[in-house]
């Protein structure tokens, strides 16, 4: 038994010495290559580099033809589409023209293998990081672009940045480094199982964070709401006054602030009060059954001027819609030319007190419940017992 340990303890020794020494044997072989093509093709090396150096300079002068080309950021604006290509451009690593100069040069001559395999590394590790270097910046501009829109007010995205940041970078270099590593021949599967078991352990514990952090993201880029809007959600009708990473504030009519979470805010329905135009008012009343056809009628154009009168309201339309118990029903719809809720309440007032006014001058009565008893005539049909007591009393006079 204690055999078996010693051989298996020399045998792990064995492996990571050979790990080291053969890398570093390949390392020196490579090197050997580059010196005896030196030696021998020494003139034809300094062409090369030569060579290289000028398309280095060349591909310099055309990243700076297009930081001319983007313009001045603070002119056009850091976060216009110009200003993020002339962001883009800014970034371009001198390191990563390098190794495009070198790679170029190297396909087109005939050096030897070795160098080849080591230019060709430095130029994927170079093209890994310029290309992580750029997306992260252009996603970051995008999501900038977003938070300082003007027709944003105090945005919470520009809270949010310093966490959006930290997230999308190491998103961004974690991919970078595990190309890089797939590059260089290192065998990723574990590398890639075990950041896959780490991301769903950390994602289950923060579930709940990341649920409102992503909510809170997307009110902010879909807007249902802004701050500012008035909602309603539930039973909750208030003010917006604060867009957070977890929460939203809600200030109620009543005075009092309610705190939503953002995720059970997006999983119920939502009433954008804010987004009026204007509102529209349903006015029903009735009048009573004695109203005669012809002032029935009539009454479509009386409220249509008497509603035109009101400064702010639009009158739309008039109709009877039904016989009631005790009364013919209408119903007036009016719009109130205002998204505010009092100046509507106001308009509303000012249409019941107009239209009071107008029917005691048309002598037209407002219906309410009531019960009536008619009285039979010798013919057996109803009398109205109101033309019964005025002819008592055209009698009496």
């Amino acid at each position: 038994m204690q055999d078996s340990a010693q051989d298996g303890a020399q045998g792990a020794a064995e492996n990571v010495q050979d790990a080291v020494t053969q890398p570093a044997a390949r390392v020196i072989d490579y090197a050997d290559q580059v010196l005896d093509w030196v030696r021998n093709d020494s003139a034809d090396v300094l062409i090369y580099c030569a060579a290289a150096f000028v398309l280095y300079l060349t591909l310099v002068l055309i990243r700076e033809g297009f930081k001319k080309l983007a313009g001045d950021p603070e002119r056009h604006g850091v976060y216009s589409w110009k200003g993020i290509f002339g962001r883009l451009v800014r970034r371009t690593r001198s390191f990563f023209l390098l190794a495009c100069a070198a790679e170029a040069v190297i396909l087109t001559v005939d050096a030897p293998a070795g160098f080849q395999r080591v230019v060709g590394f430095f130029f994927t590790v170079a093209a890994v990081i310029q290309g992580a270097i750029w997306i992260r910046e252009f996603i970051l501009a995008v999501i900038a672009r977003k938070a300082n829109d003007p027709n944003e007010d105090e945005s919470t995205l520009q809270t949010a940045m310093g966490i959006i940041r930290l997230l999308v970078s190491i998103v961004v270099w974690a991919l970078a480094v595990i190309l890089i590593l797939d590059n260089i021949g290192v065998d990723i599967t574990a590398l890639v199982a075990g950041l896959g078991v780490g991301g769903i352990a950390i994602g289950l514990a923060a579930q709940g964070i990341f649920s409102d952090l992503f909510a809170a993201l997307s009110i902010i880029f879909d807007e249902p709401f802004k701050k500012g809007d008035v909602i309603n959600y539930g039973a909750i009708t208030g003010t917006v006054e604060n867009i957070g990473l977890k929460t939203t504030r809600v200030r109620a009519l009543d005075g009092e602030e309610v705190i939503v979470s953002n995720t059970k805010l997006l999983d119920d329905n939502i009433r954008n009060l804010a987004q009026f135009r204007r509102r529209r008012v349903v006015l029903h009343f009735g009048v009573t059954y004695q109203t005669p056809p012809k002032v029935l009628n009539s009454l479509q154009g009386e409220l249509e001027a008497l509603v035109s009168d009101i400064h702010g309201a639009t009158f739309d339309r008039l109709h009877a819609f039904q016989f009631g118990s005790s009364s013919i029903d209408c119903e007036l719809v009016f719009y109130s030319e205002s998204a505010d809720y009092g100046e509507m309440m106001q308009r509303r007032h000012d249409v019941m007190l107009a239209l009071m006014t107008r029917f005691a001058e048309m002598d037209v009565d407002f219906a309410y419940p009531t019960q009536v008893e008619f009285i039979a005539g010798p013919d057996g049909k109803p009398i109205d017992p109101r033309i019964v007591r005025d002819e008592d009393k055209t009698g009496t006079d």
